[in-house]
């Protein structure tokens, strides 16, 4: 039976490093993207030159959870069922108080959040089928805010508290599990050296991680780890143990 998983958020960054590890583990994938069609093509191509027909596109505004309900259907259909979830698409930036709109707050707890929780409702029947697996990528800032990032903050502490929730609600026979990132990737907006030097000194590590860090946690989490349920686990170099 050929195993499966939905992938959001995975043409770019840390999704797309994620899929390769999960393609490479023997998965075949449907890739979730919003706007980065040409990269989604891309590395569907990638893959498919590997083991062909392994790798599936599926286009969506996750924020629109009107639409999730085909859309998870379409996923599960393209294999005959669904194995795995990975909720990795997010959104990142800063938001000062004082300066927050509402259409931010949506954005953030939409992508961050909302758009987790009603995928795993809508694809728990498919997972239980399966006795499968969900890990939802949050952020070691869920424990320990960010500076000027506190709508996001918000949101992932938010999905923290539902990873754990949804673990007790669909074990024994789907497990729920996360994945806090600490520096990985530098975000894509502005940050000055300064800022990037200041985190490094607070990393016992002395290095920022690699997208693929977190790729291997998540096969680690969906393919060898049978009896790990409600956990979160930190890849950080070990910046959580600090303030």
């Amino acid at each position: 039976m050929t195993k499966s998983a939905l992938v959001t958020g995975a043409a770019r960054r840390i999704g797309a490093e994620i899929v390769r590890r999960l393609h490479a583990a023997g998965y075949h994938i449907v890739l979730h993207y919003h706007r980065s069609a040409a990269d989604a093509e891309a590395l569907c191509r990638e893959l498919n030159a590997v083991r062909e027909d392994s790798v599936h596109l599926l286009q969506a505004d996750l924020r629109e959870t009107g639409g999730l309900n085909d859309f998870v259907q379409r996923a599960a259909a393209v294999w005959g069922g669904l194995d795995v979830l990975v909720n990795n698409a997010s959104a990142f930036y800063p938001t000062p108080l004082g300066t927050v709109t509402e259409d931010q707050w949506n954005d953030l707890l939409g992508s961050n959040l909302k758009a987790p929780f009603f995928l795993v409702q809508t694809a728990a029947p498919y997972l239980r089928e399966r006795k499968g697996c969900i890990v939802n990528i949050g952020d070691i800032h869920a424990d320990r805010p960010l500076e000027n990032y506190t709508v996001y903050c918000v949101a992932k502490a938010g999905l923290a508290a539902m990873t754990r929730a949804l673990a007790k609600e669909l074990a024994p026979d789907i497990r729920v599990n996360g994945v806090a990132p600490g520096a990985i990737l530098w975000p894509e907006h502005d940050m000055d050296s300064t800022k990037k030097a200041d985190i490094l000194t607070r990393i016992p590590m002395k290095r920022a991680g690699e997208a693929s860090d977190i790729a291997k946690a998540v096969v680690f989490l969906v393919a060898n780890a049978p009896y790990v349920t409600g956990q979160i686990l930190a890849v950080d170099g070990g910046r959580s143990l600090f303030s």
